[in-house]
């Protein structure tokens, strides 16, 4: 691993400046990302800034929203009294990510800015234009299995791999930033990314600049399931995630959200599929129907071809469990 420098601030401004004055500084709360790839070689930063000393670990609950600051641990979110009354969808996926241990490491920012698992990111001997602009994408033509089929681009294929985020999509989350020219504040669909032509850009947060925190509007959607399909039962990333949610009047969808991980770039919002179950009565040919509609523009790769199948199973499933129409 590079030598690298360590500061820890105790304030945001004096954070971001110290990533002002030095363009390979990196910020690091948990390290449970970050740290394994400065292993790797894939990240190599001349300076860390600690930001553990900032006051960003708030979680509270409002009027219209509920809001989680960006220092708060996966587990201290998934366990949190009022995120599991009211966002049991969120404390559901979080609690579906890596092991009890890395739980109580992570941090809520931290996850949404997760990197991808794609081995061939992780393999410095490897092409991979998200590692190395311009080098090639090995996972085209090569081992597939764990890759994209929706959003993906000539130059990257890669997943994006956090189930915080997939729920956040799900929900209507907004990411809270402080830089050097202010606060701003992004919805978490325009938060992160697809491949395009620039892979090696994850999200659009700026270069500067330190998220701060979370705000999740309540909503009545509280008939909720967060279903993964993976390897094995823990410490797995998603083959197919979906994260659905419900409004029912006792039969009758009044709303819906769904979202998708582990099948692009990013979260993938199924808004089609939403639209299509609004009105329409709890039943398994609505929720097969709205999976057909949430498969449109799907596209495998050499080993990847079994999720056009698993991810509309998955779809069909999440839903049937989330209304009660079968139990979990």
């Amino acid at each position: 691993m590079k030598q690298f420098q360590y500061v820890r601030p105790a304030e945001a401004e004096a954070a971001v400046n110290a990533l002002l004055k030095d363009p390979g500084a990196r910020f690091v709360a948990g390290g449970t990302n970050l740290l394994d790839l400065m292993k790797r070689g894939v990240e190599a930063p001349d300076r860390l800034v600690d930001i553990n000393r900032l006051p960003l670990k708030e979680i509270r609950k409002e009027k219209q929203e509920f809001y989680i600051g960006a220092l708060a641990l996966n587990s201290t979110v998934a366990e949190h009294r009022d995120i599991r009354e009211g966002l049991p969808l969120l404390s559901q996926a979080l609690l579906a990510g890596a092991s009890a241990q890395l739980r109580n490491m992570a941090t809520v920012g931290g996850n949404l800015l997760q990197r991808t698992r794609c081995p061939y990111f992780y393999d410095t001997a490897m092409p991979c234009n998200k590692r190395v602009p311009g080098s090639g994408c090995g996972a085209l033509k090569g081992f597939n299995r764990m890759h994209a089929i929706f959003g993906a681009s000539e130059h990257c294929i890669a997943v994006n791999p956090s189930d915080m985020n997939v729920a956040l999509a799900a929900l209507d989350a907004t990411v809270h930033l402080s830089g050097p020219k202010g606060r701003r504040s992004i919805p978490v669909q325009d938060f992160h990314r697809l491949p395009g032509d620039h892979p090696e850009q994850d999200t659009t947060i700026g270069k500067n600049e330190l998220i701060t925190g979370v705000s999740i509007p309540r909503s009545p959607l509280k008939h909720v399931h967060y279903l993964k399909v993976r390897d094995r039962n823990s410490y797995a990333f998603a083959l197919v995630s979906v994260a659905a949610a419900l409004d029912l009047d006792g039969k009758l969808i009044r709303g819906a959200r769904l979202a998708m991980g582990g099948v692009a770039h990013k979260p993938w919002r199924l808004t089609e599929a939403e639209n299509f179950l609004i009105g329409k009565e709890i039943s398994a040919s609505s929720f097969q129907e709205a999976s057909n509609l949430a498969m449109r523009g799907a596209r495998a790769y050499e080993h990847n071809e079994f999720k056009l199948r698993l991810a509309p199973r998955s779809i069909v499933h999440a839903l049937s469990i989330a209304s009660g129409l079968v139990k979990a």
